[in-house]
């Protein structure tokens, strides 16, 4: 069964950006013994641009985009040399895996993606995944990483995540700021998060904090997958939640696991354009589950092809996301028309605008 294990920024690096060594050292001889037994073991790092932006002697972090690729370029190699080092003294081989967001958006790329950790796995090489900013389109778009390890976890449908951070946990506000704080030992229930004040923030050089953290444990449990937020900086914690013992917040795994192909569309599919819906259309696809008809289509917006994403939206509000039969142009003509009169129209056309099969509710 896979682990995979996911280092925040201020764990990586201190905040002069220098490699907090030590971390690394326990965390990398955890990994190793887990490796040794009966786990696979993934590991997901943030720290490039820190790293990048220590070895340039930067003063701060950069804002543009070209500085922010050219300071994980610096850091990247470096930073994946800490661990393959480390691994090493222990036995261990690692490979450095680089994902964009594309990467997952493209079903035929996140599928390739798969069978390259798979074979890296039962090669008994334990891949070091990081975003790969040097190409990347748009600023860190994982957000300090949290949502890639969660789309690795899902991705290799992981037995659980872990998520390290410097901090014991998910907790009901902010400890660094209110005393009164207390960890939240297991969420089984993500309506409870609500009264929590959950923040954005974990370090100078991250841009994840403990709220994409927690979105991305929301999306491990979403694939049936249990995560835990720990304290990466703390001796053994990561052997502790491999070996399922209390430790940091864990979060159950959703009994109703979503289909790989659902949680793909839900997550790492962006939505290229919109489609507006009358009460009608909203309400059998989210009560029936059934496709979406012309018919009940009111607005299009954005410009988008056929086969991608679009979100559905009623009264403003997102009903959900599915991949479109048609391009905008195309949906713009037919939209409000009846089965039959969108056959007159486009003969061998089909007769959904999004078929069931590859809608998932919001």
């Amino acid at each position: 069964m896979t682990v995979v294990a996911k280092l925040c920024s201020s764990i990586v690096a201190a905040e002069d950006g220098e490699l907090r060594t030590d971390v690394l050292d326990r965390v990398c001889a955890q990994v190793a013994e887990l490796e040794k037994g009966d786990e696979q073991l993934v590991m997901v790092t943030s720290g490039a641009i820190a790293r990048g932006m220590r070895l340039m002697e930067l003063g701060q972090r950069p804002g543009a985009m070209d500085e922010l690729q050219a300071a994980s370029a610096v850091g990247q190699g470096d930073l994946f040399r800490a661990y393959e080092q480390r691994l090493a003294k222990h036995g261990v081989r690692s490979a450095q895996v680089l994902l964009t967001a594309s990467d997952i958006a493209a079903r035929t790329n996140y599928l390739n993606a798969r069978q390259t950790l798979r074979r890296l796995l039962d090669w008994k090489v334990v891949p070091v995944v990081n975003e790969n900013d040097t190409t990347a389109t748009d600023e860190i778009t994982f957000g300090d990483n949290d949502f890639l390890s969660a789309q690795v976890a899902i991705l290799l449908d992981a037995r659980l995540l872990v998520l390290l951070t410097d901090i014991e946990g998910l907790h009901t506000a902010d400890p660094r700021q209110d005393s009164s704080a207390e960890l939240v030992d297991e969420v089984s229930d993500f309506s409870q998060l609500q009264g929590y004040e959950i923040g954005d923030r974990t370090s100078p050089f991250g841009l994840g904090g403990m709220r994409s953290k927690v979105a991305a444990a929301e999306m491990a449990s979403e694939a049936g997958i249990a995560a835990v937020i720990c304290d990466g900086t703390a001796p053994e914690t990561l052997s502790a939640a491999a070996a399922g013992e209390r430790v940091g917040t864990r979060f159950a795994p959703n009994p109703t696991k979503t289909s790989s192909f659902k949680l793909w569309l839900r997550y790492g599919k962006p939505a290229r354009g919109q489609i507006t819906v009358d009460e009608g259309a909203a309400k059998v696809l989210r009560e029936r589950g059934s496709s979406l008809l012309p018919v009940g289509i009111t607005e299009v917006e954005g410009s988008f092809d056929a086969g991608e994403a679009v979100e559905v939206v009623v009264d403003g509000e997102v009903v959900g996301k599915g991949i479109s039969n048609y391009s905008a142009e195309e949906m713009r003509r037919i939209q409000g028309l009846k089965s039959d009169q969108v056959r007159e129209l486009m003969p061998h056309a089909a007769e959904e605008a999004v078929h069931r099969d590859y809608f998932v509710l919001a």
